[in-house]
């Protein structure tokens, strides 16, 4: 029995991928491509998109809504997880990861499962809002400019249904948020979130200590 979690050493993390992440060979092909990428840091770890797609199959989830697609391996986790029939819809800003994220869902076999939202993510989850989409979807995940992350949290509260569940992304963001300093306008976005979700009785929550982070929000009504 322990009061703290284990630290997580890169040898603990190493023997953790070995004996529970089963990553399928498409996702691990996407997470290679990735890691030769300039912007390879924005990809989530093969353990949180496992744990992520567990959750997706633990609510029994038909219906997703993905905030920050790049390229695809956090879309692919979730659209993996879902039912034949079920639907994510994954809002992207840039066409160029849009159009790759497409390219790897439909070389997993799960390019019906996805539908694009082009265009900033506010603006996107505004029109599925007005659309009349409200309490329709079972799942969202929020991985994208982190100074829109308290925008982006309170329109996903609209979108999932009453008992759905919101995955928010970066929430330790490399540890700088325990310094109240710290003068980085994402940092301070973050921190400022953590708070407010802690605070917010509208939902239950855990934060908990995978990948970077990942607060995990269940809508109560």
């Amino acid at each position: 029995m322990s009061k703290r979690a284990t630290p997580l050493t890169d040898d603990l993390y190493d023997y953790l991928v070995a004996v529970s992440v089963r990553e399928p060979e498409a996702l691990r092909r996407v997470r290679e491509e990735t890691d030769r990428m300039p912007d390879s840091q924005m990809q989530i770890s093969p353990d949180q998109g496992q744990f992520m797609a567990l959750l997706v199959e633990l609510m029994g989830a038909t219906s997703a809504i993905e905030v920050g697609t790049f390229t695809g391996y956090s879309t692919l986790s979730v659209a993996r997880a879902l039912p034949a029939q079920g639907q994510l819809v994954a809002c992207e800003l840039s066409q160029e990861y849009a159009d790759l994220a497409l390219a790897n869902a439909v070389a997993a076999g799960v390019g019906d499962k996805i539908s694009f939202r082009m265009g900033p993510a506010a603006d996107s989850l505004r029109e599925l809002i007005e659309e009349g989409q409200s309490g329709s979807f079972d799942f969202a995940f929020i991985d994208a400019d982190k100074e829109g992350y308290d925008g982006y949290y309170e329109a996903c509260l609209q979108l999932v249904r009453v008992g759905g569940l919101i995955a928010i992304d970066n929430v330790l963001w490399g540890g700088s948020v325990t310094d109240p300093d710290n003068p980085s306008s994402s940092t301070q976005a973050i921190r400022a979130l953590n708070t407010k979700i802690y605070s917010d009785d509208r939902v239950s929550i855990s934060l908990v200590g995978v990948g970077d982070g990942l607060m995990l929000a269940r809508r109560r009504r």
